[in-house]
């Protein structure tokens, strides 16, 4: 008997693990794969390591807040990292010009004032926005659980796009603020100012890249639960979670094998759509089942990792936002006759990286859409037809890299690709959503989900509390575990991490 079993080794579940087996808790976490990590899974190709998830992250410098997380998490020193470079770890190309974002607030105003030079006004708006935002988090942290009484509130029912508009008029200062906006699949109609400036404001603050993959986060919080009195089971998917006999509490959860592990608490860090599809319980009532289940989910991307021929291509320390249109928001205007309108392209490090890149990680945003006709296939047995269609995709987007890029393929040892079903299936996300629901500042609370559920025993966790990303999903795992611990005990153990 468990005190807590926690379903899925995606961050969100490994945090939680973490977190709950150093408060003394008997825990163990479940995965279905025989890989950990979900999003944060990496894999190899001839010597080369690939993410599949978590591409960079921000706030690591001494004392920032994701910095204090993975001092809480016994992450530092464990995970490499590489800090992109100060004057550029983005650089937007919109329709033939192109911006560079740099790190630190005022670095960042600077280098934009060289863009456009009336803009300090609005530049100084924008950053005071992203502070007060950042400060309203931090009063948040140790006060309240309950996201209807979030002091962060007012700002996931505030417009992203409308905020940038009120900053300036300048249409194409408009663009490149809102440019790294395939981070969070932002559209101008919907997208909260909340995950527009959280996201982009940790970036500002300091921007990272890891070096041989993010994998590496899986395994250290893996190895630390166990060290912990934990355990950790790979291959071991639950198809049901079992009530008791009053249908009052989980009692279990059923494996596969047909194996029940019994437990007090029960955490799930897989899509809360896929959570309650293995649930029969009359708690779960059916109006919040609807609203579940009609949260539009974020789209998914189509992704090249590419092998490259030795000292070939030079490494770059900063990441590549192409966009052939001046209209950022991509996911507006997605369309697969169109296809591919930009990308966003980066050399991942490696322990052995120096002057020229190993290898090159391209994604593009791609409707789940187009693999309708794949629908019920699994990986490996998609038959030729798929491989035909992923083949003509590389090549379409391999000709617009050309264009930015020329002689590109000149450089190409060999290439692999992934599509939305590969998400689907590694992931278990809806459709292959790479972020999960989409927030719609339109109507905050019908997209948001709390960590607790109707069942008394069974909490969430995972990208779709609080947010998407390793900062994101840290702080949705903080959220689920007050829920055992009590907010200020967990908050304060994190507020001493300086």
């Amino acid at each position: 008997m468990y005190d807590i079993v926690i379903v899925g080794s995606g961050l969100g579940g490994l945090l939680c693990g973490y977190l709950l087996s150093k408060e003394g808790k008997k825990v163990l976490v479940l995965e279905k794969n025989h890989q950990l990590g979900g999003c944060l899974q990496s894999f190899t190709r001839q010597n080369c390591v690939f993410d599949t998830g978590m591409h960079y992250v921000g706030s690591m410098n001494e004392g920032q807040i994701l910095w204090r997380f993975f001092k809480y998490f016994d992450l530092l020193g464990k995970v490499k990292l590489r800090k992109l470079d100060e004057d550029v770890f983005d650089l937007i190309h919109i329709a033939g010009d192109e911006y560079k974002y740099a790190q630190g607030y005022d670095n960042f105003i600077s280098t934009m004032l060289q863009y456009f030079p009336d803009e300090e006004n609005g530049l100084n708006k924008y950053i005071n926005k992203f502070k007060e935002i950042r400060s309203a988090i931090s009063s948040f942290i140790g006060e309240s659980d309950d996201e209807q009484n979030m002091p962060t509130m007012k700002y996931f029912e505030e417009n992203a796009f409308d905020f940038i508009k009120s900053v300036t008029s300048n249409p194409r200062l408009q663009d490149v603020l809102a440019a790294t906006n395939p981070l969070y699949f932002g559209t101008s109609e919907k997208t909260p100012l909340y995950v527009h400036a959280v996201i982009n404001n940790s970036l500002l603050e300091s921007a990272w890249r890891f070096v041989d993959g993010g994998g590496q986060i899986a395994d250290a919080l893996a190895q630390s639960i166990k060290s912990q009195g934990g355990d950790v089971r790979k291959n071991a998917n639950v198809n049901r979670f079992v009530m008791n006999n009053s249908d009052t509490l989980v009692e279990a959860v059923e494996l596969d094998n047909g194996e029940r592990i019994f437990g007090h608490q029960f955490i799930s860090n897989i899509h809360p759509v896929k959570t309650f599809e293995i649930i029969d319980s009359k708690l779960i009532r059916k109006a919040y089942l609807k609203r579940i289940n009609n949260i539009e989910q974020t789209m998914s991307v189509f992704s090249m990792y590419i092998v490259l021929k030795e000292n070939s291509f030079k490494y770059f320390n900063y990441n590549y936002y192409h966009f052939e249109n001046p209209n950022v928001w991509g996911a507006d205007i997605y369309s697969k006759y169109k296809w591919p309108s930009g990308y966003m392209l980066y050399t991942p490090a490696s322990s052995n990286t120096g002057t020229y890149a190993e290898s090159v990680n391209v994604i593009t945003y791609m409707s789940y859409e187009e693999l309708k006709q794949w629908d019920n296939t699994t990986i490996e047995k998609r038959g030729q037809s798929y491989k035909d269609f992923k083949t003509q995709k590389a090549e379409l987007l391999l000709d617009l890299i050309e264009k930015r890029f020329p002689g590109f393929r000149t450089h190409i040892k060999k290439y692999y690709t992934s599509t939305p079903l590969t998400y689907r299936d590694y992931t278990s996300t809806l459709n292959g959503s790479v972020y999960g629901n989409m927030r719609d500042c339109n109507n905050a609370l019908k997209t948001m989900v709390s960590p607790k559920t109707r069942i008394p025993n069974l909490y969430l966790t995972g990208q779709n509390i609080n947010l998407h990303g390793v900062l994101g999903v840290s702080m949705g795992a903080f959220i689920t575990c007050a829920q055992f611990l009590g907010t200020r005990y967990i908050y304060d153990k994190l507020n001493n991490m300086k």
